[in-house]
């Protein structure tokens, strides 16, 4: 399988890390679009749309665009990113002693190279759902949690793979997904467009044996 180029269509480390996970170190090109729901649009519909538009808004020739949005959905609400202190410690408090989800739209689009605009394809698209318990949070947990701003710029306002974990008392589905970027989508998508998305793995020499 051929191996073109990676471009991130978003200014997200968490994404960046995860895919240094495997051994790829994209291109990152953050698609500036407006990710203001639809009138009634649900989380899976607004999140595959988000990352759809995304594929599109970004890359080159011989690129293979990797994009992604992610909300929290709790109790009929789709919470985004927070807007400021007040907005995360409101969204923190909502989840407090609740199960609620997170929900990641994932499109993969190979942009045709230079002469070939035939081979150009549509996004392929899919959206995995991972559900998190949330324990009872304490107020004072919640003030120094808020206090250290890490939530400031995560969906639902807390990272899983960061002090947020303390609020998570079970993770039902795709770890990856509550971080932003749900890998085992991701290698599948990838391979729908017959791109092999892992790099290839390290010789082991005599000497580090």
């Amino acid at each position: 399988m051929d191996r073109p180029r990676l471009v991130l269509a978003s200014a997200s480390p968490r994404r960046r890390r995860l895919l240094a996970r495997l051994g790829r170190d994209p291109v990152v090109v953050p698609a500036d679009i407006d990710e203001t729901p639809a009138p009634g649009e649900g989380p899976h519909d607004l999140v595959e749309r988000l990352a759809r538009a995304k594929a599109l808004a970004v890359g080159e020739p011989g690129d293979l665009v990797v994009a992604a949005d992610t909300v929290v959905a709790v109790g009929g609400r789709i919470l985004g990113q927070p807007a400021d202190a007040a907005e995360a410690r409101a969204m923190l408090a909502s989840l407090s002693g609740r199960r609620h989800q997170v929900v990641t739209g994932v499109a993969v689009r190979l942009v045709a190279a230079p002469g070939d605009r035939e081979a150009d394809s549509d996004p392929v698209t899919g959206v995995e759902t991972t559900e998190v318990d949330v324990e009872v949070i304490d107020p004072l947990l919640l003030e120094w949690y808020l206090a250290g701003g890490e939530g400031a710029d995560k969906a639902g306002a807390y990272a899983l793979q960061g002090a947020g974990a303390v609020f998570a008392d079970r993770v039902h589905g795709s770890v990856t997904n509550v971080i932003g970027l749900p890998l085992p989508l991701l290698r599948r998508l990838c391979a729908r467009l017959g791109v092999e998305l892992l790099a290839p793995a390290p010789t082991v020499t005599e000497a580090a044996r």
